[in-house]
């Protein structure tokens, strides 16, 4: 795995790409590394990851090594390390999908907030034709990001979906020439690291608690983070503030008709 830090943005590039970089024994166990300290970096402001290579982001479990090493039990589950790892992230994450993102890897992908493809890239999820039930939420992420009945699609068949169609499904931003993937990834981090940090983080926590437990949790957590951020307002700098907010919205408005 390599893991590059710069101007507070954190690239993790799955590094197997002769596999894949299907998630090993060993791969998984960096990751796991890497996303506790990521967390604990106050160098680091949003995390991207990626895959090495321009075959593949992850092809999930490497099924050579499953044959003699399988996922163990306690690997697996919303209590096992990586899930909590996930869970426990304060920052925002994108994944920088460059190719194939199967099984495993589709899992990783859509734990992370923001997913944005590569041409290149093309999305299945093959659990149940290798015969084990998704263990890093796959089940439940995928069905909120496109819908209950494309997600049964997917995961009862196995086959895979392009990058155009998982744009037009909303599961992805945007789609990208593979040579524009990354520079597009870390112009969205910078635009993510302009903003005040504690509310993106506190939005973010929200919105977690809705999608993963209940719209009225979300709602409840919500409201006390707004009264916090109301109570933390620094009117006397706000000035400066709005000025920036109002000539950046003014730059990115695309004038209607020919100008």
């Amino acid at each position: 795995m390599l893991i590059d830090v710069f101007d507070k943005i954190a690239t993790v590039t799955l590094n197997r790409p002769c596999q894949h970089n299907a998630l090993s024994r060993e791969l998984r166990g960096n990751l796991l590394i890497a996303l506790q300290a990521l967390d604990d970096d106050d160098d680091v402001a949003v995390i991207i990851f990626t895959g090495a290579g321009d075959k593949a982001f992850s092809v999930g479990a490497d099924l050579k090594e499953f044959e003699v090493a399988p996922l163990q039990p306690e690997e697996m589950g919303v209590d096992c390390p990586i899930m909590q790892a996930f869970e426990k992230l304060r920052k925002p994450t994108i994944a920088a999908i460059n190719g194939y993102a199967v099984t495993g890897g589709f899992e990783l992908a859509v734990n992370c907030d923001i997913l944005v493809a590569s041409t290149n890239a093309s999305f299945a999820d093959t659990h149940a034709r290798v015969g084990v039930v998704p263990a890093w939420g796959l089940t439940q992420y995928l069905a909120m990001l496109i819908g209950p009945v494309r997600a049964r699609y997917l995961s009862f068949t196995g086959n895979y979906l392009d990058a155009a169609t998982a744009k037009d499904w909303g599961m992805v931003l945007d789609v990208l020439a593979p040579g524009e993937l990354m520079p597009y990834c870390r112009k969205l981090a910078r635009d993510i690291i302009g903003c005040d940090p504690r509310t993106v983080r506190d939005v973010r926590a929200a919105m977690r608690v809705g999608l993963h437990q209940t719209v009225c949790q979300g709602l409840l957590l919500e409201a006390e983070l707004a009264k916090q951020s109301v109570r933390r307002f620094d009117a006397a700098r706000f000035g400066a503030t709005r000025r920036s907010v109002i000539s950046r919205g003014r730059d990115q408005i695309v004038p209607e008709g020919p100008v």
